[in-house]
């Protein structure tokens, strides 16, 4: 008691401003090594070969840990969860930092692909804190910090790595910057975080759908306090049940077309950029430099789109669905005008509006998990997510590869084949969907 409403929207702006700094310095650290790893590793005397392994078995790792770890922080808790991760992610980086053979390289790939989920959790506190309607805005905004980081760690990276043992130093740097992270988590008003919360679920209860409803929030919110102040000290056994019990809750909910449109649309985006560099010079006689300028183009677009999503959901009064339908119809129109494109000019045009509309997209998928999940089991619901794109991922390459040898044309066009369905499964299910929020994910 004691703090009014207005003191626990305060602190709840505090605590997700000082999450947008946490993204940002994420994904800064991490895009400062990242495009300077093949480079390392082949310096070690690795194969192309071997190096495809251990980039496979990073995506493997971060495939099945993904939903694991994001459903182990609704079990312990955002703080715990969080740090671990964070901490691990750092003693990853720092093994890199000293990885002077391919064996020692591959080692420090193991507690990142595990435990690097920090964006993931990052989200699931986001989304504890904030109310459904301003969840969207809340998330543009934490993506768009976190784009700013990728746009700016590249060039940092490439800057030391012509300074003698650069990759080296570029490696314990974003080790530190992990770990300034995770001080920073550590400083967070947690305190604060937990009255914010509790009044988010209340605002929640009071506009639910009846007083059944209501009282099962209220239940549950408080379960969930109690299993977060005290199942982080459980056994790891007691944990790992509790984990295998929320992902047989997700798994037999009514969630599997929610996530099919992520997984299609995901591959689509994949595809699009898959072989991008390599058509342009092949379409236009475009040289790599000029295909680089035009993406870091549309990743600055991308974080405008980001800050835009709060005007843009009000204008559709915060009707996630239609702004997902409509958000995605527009990108397979514009991925459709990038196949067809008679001049350079053209891909241009598509290229700059395809920033924004899976931007908006990206984060309104997420907005619509949560909303069909619920926020009881957010960390799970996002680590599935994660899993799903991370199919996307080990699946896009091969069929981009398949399509590349029909037409330099072949993975967009493709591209717009798996859009067209996503958008298909989305209309088939739009009575689900049309009143927002109202379809809530079953407790098992």
């Amino acid at each position: 008691g004691g703090r009014g409403p207005a003191g626990s929207r305060a602190a709840s702006a505090r605590f997700v401003r000082c999450l947008y700094a946490v993204g940002f310095l994420d994904l800064f650290g991490v895009s400062m090594v990242v495009p300077l790893m093949n480079l390392h590793i082949k310096s070690l005397g690795a194969s192309h070969t071997v190096a495809g392994i251990i980039g496979s078995l990073y995506g493997v790792m971060q495939l099945f840990s993904s939903t694991f770890v994001g459903c182990w922080s609704d079990i312990v808790g955002r703080r715990y969860s969080l740090l671990a991760c964070i901490l691990l992610s750092a003693l990853g980086y720092f093994l890199l930092g000293n990885s002077t053979t391919v064996f020692l390289f591959a080692i420090s790939r193991v507690p990142v692909g595990i435990f690097k989920h920090t964006l993931s959790i990052s989200k699931a506190l986001l989304s504890d804190l904030v109310s459904e309607r301003d969840r969207p805005l809340v998330m543009g905004r934490f993506n768009a910090a976190s784009s700013v980081g990728f746009i700016l760690g590249p060039v940092v990276g490439g800057y030391l790595a012509e300074f003698e043992g650069g990759f080296y130093q570029t490696s314990f740097i974003c080790a530190s910057i992990f770990l300034l992270n995770g001080g920073l988590v550590w400083m967070l008003p947690w305190s604060e975080e937990n009255t914010s919360n509790r009044d988010h679920y209340q605002d929640k209860g009071a506009n639910s759908f009846s007083a059944k409803s209501n009282h099962d929030l209220h239940l549950k919110s408080a379960t969930s306090k109690a299993v977060t102040n005290s199942s982080f000290f459980q056994s790891p056994w007691i944990q790992v049940a509790a984990v295998l019990k929320k992902i047989k809750g997700i798994a037999c909910s009514n969630l599997w077309d929610v996530f099919l449109v992520r997984f299609l649309m995901s591959v689509a985006i994949l595809l699009y950029y898959s072989n991008f560099t390599l058509a342009l010079e092949e379409r236009f006689g475009v040289k790599p430099l000029f295909a680089g300028y035009l993406l870091s183009y549309s990743s600055a677009l991308g974080v405008l789109a980001g800050c835009l999503l709060g005007p843009i959901t009000r204008l559709y009064g915060h009707n996630t669905y239609r702004l997902l339908l409509h958000s995605s119809t527009f990108t397979c129109t514009l991925i459709l005008l990038y196949t067809s494109a008679l001049s350079i000019w053209m891909v241009i045009l598509s290229s700059t509006f395809l920033a924004f509309s899976t931007t908006i997209g990206r984060t309104c998928i997420i907005d619509l998990e949560l909303t069909v999940g619920g926020n009881e089991a957010s960390g799970t619901l996002l680590g599935v997510g994660q899993s799903v794109t991370s199919v996307g991922r080990i699946i896009a390459p091969l069929l981009s590869g398949i399509a590349q040898e029909f037409s330099p044309c072949g993975p967009p066009s493709l591209a717009v084949g798996l859009a067209l369905v996503a958008i298909v499964i989305m209309n088939a299910n739009k009575q689900k969907y049309s009143s927002h929020g109202s379809v809530k994910l079953k407790n098992q």
